[in-house]
């Protein structure tokens, strides 16, 4: 059976908002809803059911110009967005996102480009190979 394919075009954004509107377009297309910002609803689509395939079906993602999607998804976007968690407070665990700042602060923690690979990487149905 053909895996169905879909290509991230990693040089279409230069932040994490421009990731999450990308991942909407590949991944929710005839929808009438959009993912989420967040790495939870990115995490959930990934299972399939919504968009564009079902759940258990085998996806091959092939992410282009990857390396610019690491600077896009780095070290800036990880800080900013653990400081936007803790300047939030409740619902977020500010303990926790003052813990992990410290860990980029030191150069120790992982980046957001990190994150997101370790989610592609917990769904075993999607193949992804990265591309420069």
């Amino acid at each position: 059976m053909k895996k169905k394919t879909i290509v991230i075009e990693g040089s279409t954004f230069s932040n994490l908002a421009g990731f999450y509107e990308e991942m909407n377009r590949l991944f929710m297309q005839d929808q009438d809803w959009k993912m989420g910002h967040s790495l939870d609803a990115l995490n959930d689509i990934l299972y399939g059911g919504f968009g564009v395939f079902e759940p258990g079906e085998q996806v091959l993602v092939i992410w282009k110009n990857f390396t610019q999607s690491k600077l896009a998804l780095g070290r800036e976007q990880t800080v900013e967005l653990y400081q936007r968690k803790i300047e939030i407070g409740y619902p977020y665990n500010v303990k926790l996102f003052e813990e992990k700042l410290q860990e980029i602060e030191k150069e120790d923690g992982p980046l957001l480009w990190h994150i997101v690979l370790d989610i592609f990487g917990d769904h075993p149905n999607i193949d992804l190979i990265l591309e420069d």
